[in-house]
């Protein structure tokens, strides 16, 4: 069986008995295809939490939360803090009730955006064939690359994560395999620092006995449904006709039965992109004033196109957002006249939809906006003799962001963006 020392990538016919001759190290994986598979997701362990300890040392022993006001919810968590409970989106009085001792820090999304880049650069330099499903975790195509890096994908991805390491300073954990499904699985086996694999041979009976809630796409309520039916084990979907999963829950069934099988013929697009670009805030009181509503509106909407911008995108589509005191989510969504970078086009939609649920009466305590059905950013604003001053408001945002990047981003706003 292949092994590989993981703390120095030396590859052995079979894992030494003691330390490894080549580095003394003890964190040895051992798998029969390990020199075969090709398909790998790498996840940066506790992103978030990891990145603020790298950045302060002091708190490197202590449970860390990244969330923000006691009416939040927790964004992030290190292991130290997960050890009492507390788990991603929690709400923070939950959490803190679990460790009260935990440490509290305002997310940094800006930071955190700088170290996934630098992370997606050394994937980047490993495989052309890289897609990133969020800022802290992307699946790779390591097809071809034996030639290159002198060596299986195993012994290639075992140094990125060594290279993270020391030029980054974080952890990340990577699952292997021979398709997307079941490498983003492997990577959950052993966080954090993990690195796991799961083969062809063993791979439908290694899904066999697993919950149906593993299973990428089912959600709570499709994972209740299944239940009632009788389905809890992915297993129990093999026995069933794909025919049937289809009629009994629509699309996702011929998805149910292949992965049951083990089967997942998506490839590894460097091209996928992103669906969609939103910002929320939670309030540290419920709000019922509209005005309020729209300041906060207005701030988050320039905080979506600042995000469109930088990524280069434009947005055909608004959502909102809004969760009410009884903790009910509501979201509605407007088809634009035409692709948009502009945070006035943005919160236009978004007001209009906001208008409609407000009542001076409803209380909410999260209020958001998305940017959906994202084109590329060379088709915004198109010239529109509908709309003359078009021209005025870009030339107008576009001096705004000009200030922004020189002297930072509350320098220079709209009278909308501030309290009356």
């Amino acid at each position: 069986m292949s092994a590989i020392c993981r703390d120095c990538a030396k590859t052995f016919e079979t894992a030494p008995d003691g330390p490894c001759p080549a580095c003394g190290g003890a964190r040895f994986f051992a798998h029969p295809e390990l020199m075969e598979l090709e398909i790998a997701h790498l996840d940066c362990d506790a992103f978030y939490a990891s990145v603020e300890k790298r950045d302060n040392p002091t708190i490197r022993g202590k449970p860390v939360i990244v969330g923000g006001g006691r009416r939040g919810v927790v964004s992030a968590c290190c292991y130290i803090a997960r050890i009492y409970g507390i788990r991603s989106a929690m709400p923070m009085f939950k959490a803190l009730a679990a460790c009260p001792d935990a440490l509290v820090i305002r997310p940094d999304m800006e930071k955190y955006r700088r170290v996934g880049h630098e992370v997606r650069a050394l994937m980047n330099d490993i495989t052309p064939l890289v897609e990133p499903i969020s800022i802290d975790e992307a699946f790779l195509d390591l097809s071809g690359t034996q030639r290159l890096h002198h060596g299986a994908p195993a012994e290639t991805l075992v140094k990125l994560a060594m290279r993270i390491e020391r030029d980054i300073g974080i952890n990340v954990s990577i699952g292997l395999s021979f398709n997307k499904f079941l490498a983003k699985m492997a990577s959950d086996l052993d966080k954090p620092r993990g690195f796991a694999a799961i083969g062809e041979a063993e791979a439908v009976e290694f899904l066999s006995d697993l919950s149906v809630g593993k299973l990428w796409g089912v959600g709570r309520a499709l994972r209740s449904k299944l239940e009632r039916d009788g389905i809890d084990r992915i297993g129990q979907l093999k026995d069933w006709d794909e025919a049937d999963l289809v009629a009994r829950y629509g699309s996702i069934g011929r998805r149910l039965k292949r992965f049951a099988n083990a089967q997942d013929m998506r490839i590894v697009d460097p091209e996928s992109s992103t669906k969609s670009i939103s910002a929320e805030t939670t309030f540290e009181d419920d709000v019922a004033d509209i005005d309020a509503l729209r300041v906060t509106l207005w701030r988050l909407s320039e905080k979506v196109a600042r995000r469109l911008n930088a990524a280069a995108f434009a947005c055909e589509g608004v959502q909102l957002k809004l969760k009410n005191s009884e903790f009910k989510l509501v979201t509605r969504s407007r088809k634009l006249h035409g692709p948009t970078r502009l945070a006035d086009e943005i919160y236009k939609a978004a007001e209009q939809l906001l208008s409609t649920e407000v009542d001076g009466y409803k209380q909410f305590r999260l209020i958001g906006v998305g940017a959906e059905r994202l084109v590329d950013g060379s088709q915004a604003d198109r010239p529109d003799l509908a709309d003359p001053d078009l021209d005025k408001r870009i030339k107008v945002s576009d001096a705004i962001e000009a200030v922004r990047k020189k002297f930072g981003t509350t320098a220079i706003g709209k009278g909308r963006g501030f309290r009356k």
